[in-house]
């Protein structure tokens, strides 16, 4: 049997969601010995206007490589809420920066939100991190790949002086996710 998962990670640009999704797709194919397809799309401005990363987990044959309606979608802001909270899977999971996006519209999913964003500034204080502690919050919800693994990565594509700081990100996101399950 083929297991997928289908995730969107959506938000601004500046915000390191397309990075995010390119580590996560690394990680899968490297560590987890899974396949993974990772897409993206980024809105008239590079900074500050709409990205949206596709990502494809699969145990077998990954046919097409964008996600239709994601099991797992997560908006870090509103306008990314407001474009694709219609789209994620009935029963899916869908993750929020509380900071940045009131869920309003009804949504048949699973719905977490979670100050993601502050808690990056109250304990790093970088925002350059913000995106991994999103990895980390979802991680620790999904348990979909192991935070080690992930780890091996962040130390090959981490410049050395930043490591620690994206180590406390991933950290903290873990200790968000911890609170919450999600069975894929």
């Amino acid at each position: 049997m083929n297991n997928i998962t289908r995730l969107v990670f959506s938000g601004s640009g500046g915000q390191g969601v397309i990075t995010a999704a390119v580590i996560l797709a690394e990680t899968v194919v490297i560590h987890e010995g899974r396949n993974a397809v990772q897409t993206q799309k980024y809105g008239a401005a590079a900074r500050g206007g709409a990205t949206r990363s596709d990502i494809i987990i699969a145990d077998g044959t990954i046919n097409y490589p964008e996600v239709i309606q994601p099991n797992i979608l997560v908006t870090l802001t509103q306008e990314a809420y407001n474009s694709y909270s219609s789209i994620v899977r009935p029963g899916g999971l869908l993750l929020t920066d509380s900071r940045f996006v009131e869920t309003a519209k009804k949504v048949d999913a699973k719905k977490i939100e979670l100050p993601m964003y502050d808690q990056v500034m109250d304990k790093i204080g970088k925002p350059i991190v913000y995106n991994i502690c999103m990895l980390g919050t979802l991680i620790g919800i999904t348990k979909l790949i192991s935070p080690a693994s992930i780890m091996k990565v962040l130390a090959k594509r981490i410049p050395a002086d930043f490591l620690s700081m994206n180590e406390r990100a991933l950290d903290i996101g873990l200790g968000f996710g911890e609170h919450y399950n999600y069975k894929i």
